[in-house]
């Protein structure tokens, strides 16, 4: 990929590349905040995101220069501030884009990465079923059979996020070989546009309509060298599972300063009676700050592989998730009457709130896996 491949923004400060993503947040974002909650796809505004450097400021520049996961937390918050679906899609895009880079594959690393990197094409993750199955928690839904050239894969993935016709995803499928090959996954980026692939509406969720969510149904899909991510899986899953997890803290960042903002916005008319709550929002910005500067900080060694770093990640995301939920809620004991409805940006916030504890890793698989770290990294 040539230096001229990227988005211009991407050479810019830090600072910069945020006052572009928080521009898009409160214009044209803003704007559709409701409808995409409704079932709108914003492709458009992921686009601009995308040409702003937001959603590949994680991802090792042409010269070397090491990505900034910090800074793609960061951005994934402003937009998440204003919109928490177009927060999680640009999670997507981004583990999409890690996926490419991390695999290797001269196939995956060049033009496609530099189109993924500039916003012309877009993609998610469709790993929630193989986390799950690594955590003991569901069976491998995807099969992989061996064939000359590749494999053909045949299953049915529930929920796959930020996809169209025309976009692609990260995938993992069990490899059905015996002898040396069986007890194996194999990981690849999965077409939507494929023959053998057939993507079908999701039954309508409470909020997050517009996240381009749908169940994949793949027949006899061919997968060949030049769509393979990682075969054997699981070393590539350990290398960049810090980072993907630790990616998703930018979702709950921003889910929560949105309702410590909406807090703030009733003060001056309903202080005197809201100071009776619990979580005030000068107390939950000061537990934010307080987690914001935990996340900073894992981010500065993403590539971390040890179980204590991963379970400080885990615990960082957990605590996102929770305090996600404990903000939303408040935001909308503060706003009283005018947050209950269905218009109101605090109303949706409340859900969104409950998307982020639920969605992989969720709440209750943080806290499986950490107790399960844990529990390894006791001595006998």
């Amino acid at each position: 990929m040539n230096p001229a491949d990227l988005p211009p923004e991407l050479g810019r400060p830090a600072e910069a590349l945020l006052a572009s993503v928080r521009a898009i947040a409160q214009g044209p974002l803003a704007a559709q905040a409701q409808a995409i909650d409704r079932g709108a796809y914003p492709a458009d505004v992921l686009r601009q995101l995308a040409a702003a450097g937001a959603m590949s400021a994680h991802l090792a520049q042409p010269d070397g220069t090491p990505g900034d996961y910090g800074l793609a937390i960061r951005a994934m918050a402003e937009a998440s501030r204003v919109c928490g679906a177009t927060g999680f899609m640009m999670w997507c895009q981004a583990v999409a884009g890690l996926y490419l880079q991390a695999s290797g594959n001269p196939a995956l690393v060049g033009d496609r990465l530099a189109r993924h990197v500039g916003g012309q094409t877009l993609g998610g993750t469709g790993l929630s079923n193989p986390m799950k199955s690594f955590a003991q928690i569901e069976a491998l839904l995807l099969k992989a059979t061996p064939v000359e050239g590749g494999y053909l894969v045949n299953g049915t993935l529930p929920w796959v996020s930020n996809l169209a016709a025309d976009h692609y995803f990260g995938a993992i499928a069990a490899v059905q070989a015996p002898g040396e090959g069986a007890g194996r996954e194999v990981m690849f980026m999965l077409r939507c546009d494929a023959p053998g692939i057939t993507l079908k509406a999701c039954p309508a969720f409470s909020g997050m309509e517009g996240t381009g969510t749908y169940s994949v149904h793949c027949k006899d899909l061919f997968v060949g060298a030049g769509d393979t991510v990682a075969d054997p899986a699981r070393p590539f899953i350990a290398r960049v599972r810090g980072g993907f997890v630790l990616l998703q803290c930018g979702i709950a960042a921003g889910v929560i300063q949105g309702a410590i903002d909406s807090m703030w916005a009733v003060e001056g008319q309903l202080g005197h009676v809201n100071q009776f709550l619990e979580d005030r929002p000068a107390d939950l910005q000061a537990e934010l700050d307080g987690l914001l500067a935990r996340v900073m900080a894992l981010a500065e060694t993403p590539w971390d592989t040890t179980t204590d770093y991963f379970i400080d990640v885990l615990d960082a995301r957990a605590h996102g998730a929770e305090l996600a939920l404990r903000a939303a809620n408040s935001a909308l004991l503060h706003q009283g009457a005018r947050g209950y409805l269905m218009q109101s940006e605090v109303q949706r916030r409340v859900r969104e709130a409950q998307f982020v504890a639920i969605v992989t890793p969720a709440i209750k698989h943080l806290r499986k896996e950490i107790a399960r770290l844990s529990a390894e990294e006791m001595p006998a």
